[in-house]
């Protein structure tokens, strides 16, 4: 098949593609078309029926596969495709997997290295939190495994909360290395646990949506919830210690006005929102660099809080 990022403008297209979202709208002159965007694994576009009501044109829904006949063309500097024919595909004529975006490494060998940190924590309590989600509960690690770690804004693929709590585990570890003063178990356990309610927050592929749970809670209210839970579970769990785990997941993203509702109070607790952010921050920048052949200035990026270019200089 050929993949979305292999378009170019002037290109034909006859494929099969998962309608990610449909909208009717209305032309300024009260003409019916469809908004729609289309994805595979490589990513998604913007696509447009400009003749919604034709006979080449079947019924479809959002979250079907659709086989389409169209021409990549071009709308403000970015790619568009305008549908001229379209059907709703039946299972057999498709794989799954070649729609999903998924993470570029392999998610086994990552979840393995994450087990390897579980076993490096000294502390048989943290431990023992650790290895009643990640080892023992076979439903919630698979669930860990496949999902997102955002919507859209950085790793919103298949995977990509186990690279990015992975990637955030690693910077700590470090941090760990470098400033003796830091608590290794505490950090470590909450590096593993600040995203873990990610799992409730956002709803399973392809939909990959906010749940209801998640629009009314959020995954740092939901996860402090979770490790809470589980703490009970723990015979003479030291109430120090789960507060100050409690207080690292509650203050990761560092400032109310980001979502956290406590602000860094604990060595712990900045390190792990330094940590969040720099994956986080720089991910963003990753994937938005490799989404565009664009050497110049791609405009402002919300998270960066800036008008961003690729570097040139070797």
């Amino acid at each position: 098949m050929k993949y979305i990022v292999e378009f170019n403008e002037g290109d034909k297209v006859s494929d099969v593609y998962l309608c990610k979202y449909k909208q009717a709208a209305v032309t300024r002159n009260g003409k019916p078309y469809e908004n729609v965007i289309l994805q595979d694994k490589t990513g998604t576009v913007d696509a447009k029926i400009w003749e919604p009501n034709s006979m080449g044109i079947d019924d479809f829904d959002t979250l079907d596969y659709i086989a389409i006949v169209g021409e990549v063309t071009s709308f403000q500097g970015a790619k568009q495709v305008n549908i001229k024919r379209l059907r709703k595909c039946k299972e057999g004529e498709y794989r799954q997997e070649d729609y999903l975006p998924v993470s570029k490494k392999d998610i086994g060998k990552m979840y393995e290295e994450l087990k390897g940190f579980i076993a490096s924590v000294k502390a048989p309590y943290f431990r023992t939190l650790l290895e009643k989600f990640f080892v023992e509960d076979e439903a919630f690690a698979a669930t860990f495994r496949n999902t997102s770690a955002a919507k859209t804004v950085h790793h919103g693929f298949v995977g990509g909360l186990l690279e990015h709590t992975l990637s955030v585990t690693k910077l700590c570890d470090y941090y760990c290395k470098s400033y003796p003063i830091l608590k290794r178990d505490l950090l470590i356990t909450a590096a593993i646990c600040h995203d873990i309610a990610k799992t409730k927050e956002l709803s399973p592929f392809p939909l990959n949506d906010y749940t209801d749970e998640g629009n009314l809670l959020g995954h740092i209210v939901m996860g402090c919830e979770m490790v809470g839970e589980k703490i009970r579970e723990i015979p003479d769990f030291p109430q120090a210690s789960a507060d100050e785990l409690k207080h690292c997941i509650l203050a990761h993203h560092g400032e109310l006005e980001f979502g956290s509702p406590k602000k860094p109070a604990l060595i712990e607790a900045v390190a792990l929102n330094f940590a969040d952010n720099t994956d986080a921050k720089l991910e963003t920048f990753t994937e938005l660099l490799e989404s565009t052949y664009d050497t110049g200035w791609l405009g402002f990026n919300r998270l960066l809080d800036s008008n961003v270019r690729a570097t040139r200089s070797e």
